[in-house]
């Protein structure tokens, strides 16, 4: 696992849970809290998966 990726991917999944979980503190408040930061676990979780194939590995190799 490179470095390089981590670097992106840690602060995604960090605002992305952030977010998940003030939208559905404001806008869902019938939901259980549990509930609710399941979602943005998962969220964050499924955020990180997609960045982390986004972000090329070696990005200076690939190039001419």
């Amino acid at each position: 696992m490179s470095k390089k990726r981590l670097t992106y991917v840690i602060p995604i999944m960090i605002v992305v849970m952030v977010v998940a979980i003030s939208m559905l503190n404001q806008e869902h408040t019938e939901v259980q809290l549990g509930i609710r930061i399941i979602i943005a676990i998962g969220a964050a979780l499924f955020s990180g998966v997609i960045s982390y194939f986004l972000f090329p590995e070696n990005e200076k190799k690939n190039r001419p």
